[in-house]
């Protein structure tokens, strides 16, 4: 193994010198000069006081530096771009591909042998996978876990399926701003991420389930004193990695991702999950047609009890037998010979894996599932060439096939302006349309696909309608919500031809999307259509000018290698 004294050196011209300087420099961590020729293990911390997600990773980094020093590596730190979902200006979608270029280019620029990868919040998992994938050294990820339930009056709060949920009420007259206030302090009561089966939790499994994460470790609370064990063990399996040159394009397979889609399906999880998978995918030339996520979908059950989908949330999940547990019952699904982060294939760690029948009511048995088919299905139609997402497990059954007439908003400032409106002409039968909500639109495809539903219908006791838009949806929502409609309006897509009063018709059996006007009115509406005005400078310009639509994964067209070259 070359020495980390000459590995990734500083360019003066004189290679000598820059060792030389790098030895002079390494001192003041005060290690042994000859410590720096163990295995120097990164640790891409991504801690944040204004990404409250992160901001307890402090003792989780403590014990993946004691798991590396106790393995004979050498542990260093350092910070990358931190991405919390609340706090970010106008979605951290916007900055995926910023967080994972910024993991891609200091994994490569450091002299490091292998890096773990510490995240949390929905988009900082899915950036970090994307630039190990890119980077392709010895890399493992590690997550801060759930937050713990939160209760109310004997109800247990889940962040945040239950925030909308209560605004949703608060929205419709049934609960006082007084009862509003008390709820909203239970919503996040401890440390870490969303703990329903929303996106941060989701990828985490995904994660899991491809290999790149240790068993157990996407389910465990943040607040568990387990986590921290979890953590010390990836510690000591990163530097088992170098030692075997075990990089993410070893692990990560099409039939990793194969199996992390299974486990999408089974516990129901996040729509955004698609485009993140197709992005880490891609960075490997591994293609994810939408029509796999379809296919996989009707095959594989649905056995994760999990809300916003099910009734139990991350803690149970977890308490029950995590993703080790939930693979297990999809063991005759999976490709059991994919090698993970533990030196085993994923047949070997589940082999021992027993599941108690006093948590059955959280892992459904395989032959017994809550549903026969999985949680997300591809659309397709004159509306969505390209496709478009619906979760149906989450939708109203009644509304998985409507016809309805369209209530069209422009943007989601118009969407915020209008939506409450007394005067709008709105009715429970009727489908709501968000336009220019995509990746360039928006622009970063913000999750706005839940549309609110219009006051006055709430307080007359309407609590879904179908609604269709470019934007994303929060894995915490729910609803009849068609989503990532490709390719998006502000490039010319068709969903930028609907008016108001067109009839669509969804038709989720059938796997169909069609906006029911003519061919010639459709042309007549293309001649009038303009392109988008874009940003005019920053990074805001480049993501406008460089961004891959919903069905690419979103990822920067620079970014992805070419899928059509002969790989030798």
């Amino acid at each position: 193994m070359l020495s980390n004294q000459g590995k990734n050196l500083t360019s003066y011209g004189d290679a000598g010198f820059s060792i030389f300087i790098r030895r002079a420099f390494n001192r003041h961590l005060g290690f042994d000069e000859a410590d720096f020729n163990k295995p120097i293990i990164g640790i891409c911390n991504t801690e944040s006081e204004i990404n409250r997600c992160h901001t307890h990773f402090g003792p989780i980094v403590e014990a993946i530096k004691r798991g590396v020093l106790m393995a004979g590596g050498i542990p260093l730190e350092f910070p990358t771009i931190s991405l919390g979902e609340i706090f970010t200006s106008p979605t951290t979608m916007l900055y995926r591909n910023l967080a994972a270029m910024d993991t891609e280019e200091m994994i490569k620029a450091q002299p490091l042998d292998g890096v773990v990868l510490i995240g949390g919040c929905d988009k900082m998992t899915p950036a970090q996978l994307m630039g190990a994938a890119s980077a392709d050294i010895p890399a493992i990820m590690f997550t801060g876990g759930p937050m713990a339930n939160g209760e109310y009056e004997g109800k247990t709060l889940g962040a945040c399926s239950d925030c909308r949920y209560y605004w949703q009420e608060y929205r419709a007259g049934k609960i006082s701003e007084e009862e509003l206030s008390k709820i909203n302090a239970e919503l996040a009561p401890t440390a870490g991420h969303c703990m329903v089966m929303g996106s941060a939790s989701t990828i985490a499994v995904c994660a899991e389930a491809m290999g790149m994460m240790l068993p157990g470790a996407a389910a465990v609370p943040a607040t568990h004193n387990r986590r921290l064990q979890l953590a010390q063990e990836t510690g000591k399996k990163m530097v088992e990695l170098v030692e075997k040159e075990l990089t993410p394009s070893k692990i990560m397979t099409k039939n990793a991702f194969e199996n992390a889609i299974r486990a999408l399906m089974a516990v129901g999880g996040s729509t955004n999950a698609v485009i993140h998978l197709i992005a880490i995918a891609r960075r490997l030339k591994i293609d994810l047609p939408l029509e796999w996520f379809d296919e996989l979908g009707r095959t594989t059950p649905f056995i994760g009890n999990l809300r916003p989908a099910g009734k139990y949330q991350m803690e149970d999940f977890s308490r029950a037998g995590g993703t080790p547990a939930l693979l297990k019952e999809l063991e005759s699904l999976l490709h059991l010979n994919e090698m993970t982060v533990t030196g085993k294939t994923i047949g070997e760690n589940i082999k021992d894996i027993k599941i108690s029948e006093v948590y059955r009511d959280i892992i459904k048995p395989f032959d017994d599932p809550l549903h026969k088919d999985g949680g997300i299905a591809v659309l397709r139609g004159n509306l969505a060439p390209d496709g478009a997402i619906i979760k149906p497990k989450a939708a109203s059954p009644a509304l998985l096939k409507h016809r309805g007439r369209a209530v069209v908003f422009t943007s989601t400032q118009d969407l915020e302006a209008r939506i409450h409106d007394p005067h709008l002409e709105v009715s429970a039968e009727d489908i709501l349309v968000l336009q220019n909500a995509g990746p360039v639109g928006a622009p970063g495809m913000p999750e706005a696909g839940m549309l609110p539903i219009p006051e006055k219908l709430l307080r007359e006791g309407v609590r879904d309608m179908v609604r269709i838009s470019d934007a994303r949806m929060s894995g915490t929502a729910f609803g009849t919500v068609v989503l990532h409609v490709a390719p998006e309006a502000v490039i010319g897509g068709p969903l930028g031809l609907v008016r108001n009063g067109d009839m669509i018709d969804l038709d989720v059996e059938n796997r169909k999307l069609e906006l029911l006007v003519d061919e010639e009115e459709l042309e007549k509406r293309r001649a009038e259509w303009k392109p988008p005005v874009i940003a005019s400078r920053g990074y805001t310009r480049l993501y406008q000018n460089h961004v891959l639509q919903a069905n690419e994964g979103c990822d920067f067209d620079f970014l992805v290698p070419d899928m059509e070259a002969d790989e030798s």
